[in-house]
C-alpha cells in the first residue's frame, strides 16, 4: 500500500518510513503540514500517518482540511499529547486512530494496515435496481415504478438472482445451484414455472418487458429487453 507520513521529527520519521518500507509498502515522508495537505488532497494514499505538531499547518487543521475537500483517506494521529482530551480532539478532526509517542514501531504498522483493510472492505450491497425495478435487500421490498410486488421467498430469491447478474444470461444449472441449492439437474420445470409467475409479477401490465428467455441458454434481465 502507499503510505504518506507527515512528520518533522527527522529520527522518528526516518524510523517509521524505513519501518513500512521494509515491510513492504510504498512511502512517501514530508515534513511539513502544508506539503502533506498539497500531496494528500489527490487521495491516492492508502493511509497517512500524521504528526500533530508540525510547521506550517498543524495536524489537527491539516486533517480537518483534507475532510472538508472530502478526502476519506484513512488518518493515524500520532502524538506526545497523550490525555483523553487530545486524543478525542484529534479523532474529532477526522482522524480514524491515535497513537502516542513514544510507540513500538509493530503497534504502529499493525494499526496501519488495519485502517488500510478498512478501506478496501467492499460496501455491502443493500440496494438492486435495473430500470425502474428496485429491490430492497434489507426490508425485502421489491418495486416497479414505484409500485409494491409482492413476492413469495423462493421469487424473491430467484429475482435477487438474477438482478445481481443484470445484463448476463445464467443458465438453469447456475439458477438451480444459486437459487434452489440444487447441484444437479433433477429434470424438474420448477424453474420455468417460477419464472413464469416471475415473469407476470415485474412484466405485466409494463409497457416494457425485462425478464427474458434466451432459447437454449437461459434467461436474463435487462433493461433493454
Amino acid at each position: 500500500m502507499r503510505v504518506l507520513v507527515v512528520e518533522d521529527d527527522e529520527k522518528t520519521g526516518g524510523y517509521i518510513e524505513k519501518g513500512l518500507t521494509e515491510a513492504g509498502h510504498v512511502v512517501d515522508r514530508v515534513t511539513d503540514g502544508r506539503d502533506g495537505l498539497f500531496r494528500a488532497t489527490d487521495g491516492s494514499y492508502d493511509v497517512l500517518v500524521v504528526d500533530r505538531m508540525l510547521p506550517g499547518l498543524d495536524g489537527i487543521a491539516l486533517v480537518q482540511a483534507l475532510r472538508a475537500a472530502n478526502v476519506g483517506t484513512p488518518i493515524l494521529f500520532l502524538s506526545a499529547l497523550a490525555q483523553v482530551d487530545d486524543r478525542v480532539k484529534g479523532l474529532k478532526a477526522g482522524a480514524d486512530d491515535y497513537l502516542t509517542k513514544p510507540f513500538a514501531f509493530s503497534e504502529l504498522l499493525a494499526r496501519v494496515e488495519v485502517l488500510s483493510r478498512r478501506r478496501a472492505a467492499p460496501s455491502v450491497e443493500t440496494k438492486l435496481k435495473v430500470d425502474d425495478l428496485e429491490m430492497d435487500l434489507i426490508e425485502r421490498r421489491v418495486t416497479r415504478a414505484g409500485k409494491p410486488i409482492d413476492l413469495q421467498p423462493r421469487e424473491f430469491k430467484l429475482l435477487e438472482y438474477l438482478m445481481r447478474h443484470a445484463g448476463k444470461v445464467v443458465t438453469r444449472t447456475m439458477l438451480l445451484e444459486g437459487v434452489w441449492d440444487y447441484h444437479f439437474d433433477p429434470q424438474t420445470n420448477v424453474i420455468d414455472v417460477h419464472i413464469s409467475r416471475l415473469r407476470q409479477k415485474i412484466d405485466k401490465g409494463f409497457d416494457k418487458p425485462l425478464l427474458q428467455t434466451i432459447r437454449g441458454a437461459g434467461y436474463v434481465i435487462r433493461a433493454d429487453a
